[in-house]
């Protein structure tokens, strides 16, 4: 009777996550089918382990190639949390004060820059000027040129009085990175970050834009073209990789937000202050409105007190959900611009927040 009853348990177990397993996949095929989405990985982390991942879809339409577990994704903004990750290596190593001015590391900066600090470039409270024109065109795809034409613009606002989130200061933050640790932005998140989380696959994508040939990669597509399928090209400057260069699987992600979570990468204090959200200088937390309306180093927040969440989003089409008091976690990487699964990815945190324990 006891090894029965032991058999039950076993199959009750057994059935109760495969339930689970059915639930997830029927809601991601029932959202990628409402939204159009061509090609996702999915991740899901609970209590720093990796309970669930799968794929779906195409990761090229036009060779009929199915996404797998090993297909490479562009991350696109989710870049930033990895900087911001880097900039709090440096400031742990006794490398980087936050409280210092960036002419304290950088050389040859406008006399208009001399005074801002790392803390007002990595808060987005800086005001430097924006790498956009008036059209909405990059000033320039070189980053010398970019760089030069940024420096020739005067401040957007007396550094401190405001936030403005911007491109300029990934660039900024990433000559720091350079600077002070002697390596390649590549380099130095490829041997602080990738490594110690074992992220195999995102070395040997490297770091890059939409134009690199990455092998075993997703295509990008959209609908913005008269609501028509179309592939997308983004180039991005090689100062800006900062900000949006890194390329990812789902799998490996989830093994990142393992690795900052469990004090691998940074400790507990500065993981603190990485996630703080940001102050102006009148000492009131800065809010926009919407569900993520808080902003910290390189990442999001929701002012929301039941069930608080941490982001990071990229390209409106990869989503970082972070819940930090139930240690469940969700990332969801797609290849369609304008997916936005920030609108549906607590459907599926939902099904793993309400599960009992």
């Amino acid at each position: 009777m006891k090894k029965i009853m032991l058999l039950l348990a076993y199959f009750t177990v057994c059935n109760l996550t495969y339930s689970q397993v059915d639930k997830v996949d029927n809601a991601i095929k029932d959202l990628m089918q409402k939204n159009r989405i061509i090609g996702l990985q999915l991740a899901v982390i609970k209590d720093n382990v990796i309970v669930k991942t799968s794929h779906y879809g195409l990761a090229s339409v036009e060779d009929s190639i199915a996404v797998d577990s090993q297909t490479i994704f562009s991350i696109n903004s989710i870049t930033k949390a990895f900087t911001g990750v880097a900039i709090m290596q440096l400031v742990e190593n006794g490398k980087l004060n936050l409280d210092e001015p960036i002419s304290k590391y950088l050389d040859k900066l406008p006399k208009t820059w001399q005074n801002i600090t790392v803390k007002q470039i990595v808060t987005h409270q800086s005001g430097l000027p924006e790498i956009w024109d008036s059209q909405g065109n990059m000033l320039s795809e070189n980053s010398e040129t970019l760089f030069q034409k940024i420096k020739e613009l005067p401040l957007i606002f007396k550094p401190g009085k405001e936030f403005r989130d911007s491109q300029a200061n990934y660039l900024i933050l990433g000559m720091l990175i350079e600077k002070i640790s002697g390596q390649s932005f590549e380099k130095f998140i490829t041997e602080n970050q990738y490594k110690k989380a074992g992220m195999k696959n995102s070395i040997k994508a490297g770091i890059g834009d939409f134009y690199n040939i990455i092998k075993h990669s997703a295509k990008p597509y959209s609908y913005f073209r008269n609501n028509i399928l179309t592939n997308v090209y983004q180039p991005i400057p090689s100062n800006l990789y900062p900000a949006g260069g890194i390329y990812s699987t789902g799998t490996e992600m989830a093994q990142w937000v393992i690795a900052l979570q469990s004090n691998q990468l940074i400790n507990a204090e500065n993981l603190n202050t990485l996630w703080t959200p940001i102050r102006l200088g009148n000492g009131e937390i800065y809010q926009e409105n919407g569900f993520l309306n808080q902003s910290s180093i390189g990442f999001y927040s929701s002012s929301r007190v039941k069930k608080p969440v941490i982001a990071s989003l990229g390209g409106n089409r990869n989503a970082l959900y972070i819940y930090p008091k139930d240690n469940v976690s969700v990332v969801i990487l797609t290849n369609l611009v304008g997916s936005r699964p920030e609108n549906f990815i607590e459907d599926i945190a939902n099904l793993y927040l309400t599960e009992k324990k």
